[in-house]
């Protein structure tokens, strides 16, 4: 274990200057896609509390923004140094302060090899984060007491010690993570703070308590082209997780092949008052079970209960809890030759996180076992529709519907 000692007075701040002079040195040559030099500086240049290939610049440019903006086309040269980026850790989706990832950059840039490359980097970092979101780190009582700290830190390179170059300040290195924002599909909010808040309903959108949109109008589409899908013959069974503004479940009860049993899951109290004052408790065939999917799902797989169609649409849940969903539920849930599909609102705040999330949940759903197939949908203009909405969680062109069904 290295000491530690204490940088004061003007050691300190040549330490900062040293440390903007060495993240231009950084950013220069990623933008020249000099890789031998490069390579060399990421391993020599040591920096507090951000590895050196993660630094920023004050505009938050960092090595792999620096070095996809410099290309005016594809080039080997600049996918080597983004492939050498991404192997020595640098973070796919670092932010910078025009709130694009290296990612958006190569999308708007046209430059679909690196935009590939970025892709491919962010199903690797989240599918991992989901694997590892399963485990829980077990606590050793030995390592958790902390080090006294008399001062900055010290690391040892080479058998000798050095002062860390104070880094400079990281604009943000979390811009979208599996369980942060990146798939959250409408809301940063939990499922607890959702279900408790008081929801505003409008012909056109449902809003939260902190005016976050549960649902809304322009959805109609997609929710229309789901059901038309899903619902192929007379006398099916459906399954619905999530009312909101009952536009799926409208479109089940209009159809031309009108279910015989349709079931609806929703936990909301302000949504199961308003399906009560809409008659929907009185309807034909319809049963409204009003708890979370956690909590009734298992029993309709103790009660041997099984649809032909399932659609999942919820608010306030993470990946972990969908991936949960199909795992554990719809194995046991769905027919044989039955069809199931769902909101596919993840990472859609940006394109490349739609990618992402779209080929994670590929993965994931061939792990499971299911085949899915997606249809495009063109998404309107919709700037007039997020007034009065604090969080625009859309954001692509293209809505990517998914049908799923088992694998055979």
């Amino acid at each position: 274990m290295s000491k530690r000692r204490k940088l004061t007075g003007d050691m300190s701040v040549s330490s900062g200057l040293a440390a903007q002079a060495r993240t231009q040195e950084i950013l220069d040559a990623a933008s020249e896609h000099n890789n031998t030099k490069l390579e060399r500086l990421l391993n020599e240049y040591k920096f507090k509390d951000v590895d050196a290939v993660d630094v920023q610049n004050d505009h938050g440019t960092s090595p792999l923004h620096a070095a996809i903006l410099s290309c005016a086309k594809e080039g080997d040269k600049a996918c080597d140094t983004v492939r050498l980026l991404l192997e020595s850790g640098a973070i796919w989706n670092q932010l910078d302060t025009n709130d694009e990832t290296p990612g958006c950059i190569a999308y708007r840039l046209e430059l679909l090899d690196l935009y590939d490359l970025m892709v491919d980097a962010g199903v690797r970092a989240e599918v991992l984060l989901n694997r590892l979101e399963g485990y829980e780190a077990l606590a050793d009582d030995e390592n958790d007491v902390a080090e006294e700290d008399d001062g900055a830190d010290v690391v040892e390179k080479n058998g000798t010690e050095e002062a860390e170059d104070e880094a400079p300040q990281i604009i943000n290195t979390t811009a979208e993570t599996a369980n942060g924002i990146i798939e959250q599909a409408k809301s940063d909010v939990n499922s607890g703070d959702y279900l408790a808040s008081n929801l505003t309903l409008t012909r056109d959108k449902l809003l939260d308590g902190d005016q976050n949109g549960v649902m809304m109008a322009w959805e109609s589409e997609i929710m229309k082209r789901s059901v038309d899908l899903l619902l192929t013959k007379p006398g099916m069974k459906v399954l619905n997780i999530g009312a909101g503004m009952m536009i799926f479940d409208t479109f089940v009860q209009n159809h031309v092949h009108k279910p015989e049993i349709h079931h609806i899951i929703e936990a909301h109290p302000d949504i199961l008052s308003n399906m009560e004052n809409e008659g929907w408790n009185e309807k034909t065939g319809v049963t409204i079970h009003p708890e979370r999917w956690q909590e009734i799902l298992p029993q309709l797989v103790a009660d041997n209960q099984t649809f032909d169609a399932i659609y999942y649409d919820t608010f306030a849940e993470s990946y972990s809890d969908f991936r949960e969903f199909f795992t554990e539920y719809v194995i046991g849930l769905l027919e044989p030759e039955g069809k199931w599909s769902f909101f596919n609102g993840m990472g859609a705040d940006r394109q490349i996180s739609y990618d992402v999330y779209q080929k994670v949940t590929e993965i994931d759903l061939l792990e499971a076992g299911f085949d899915v197939e997606w249809q495009e949908v063109d998404i309107p203009e919709l700037e007039a529709e997020w007034e009065g909405v604090k969080r625009k969680y859309w954001n692509v062109k293209k809505y990517r519907l998914p049908l799923c069904k088992f694998m055979g």
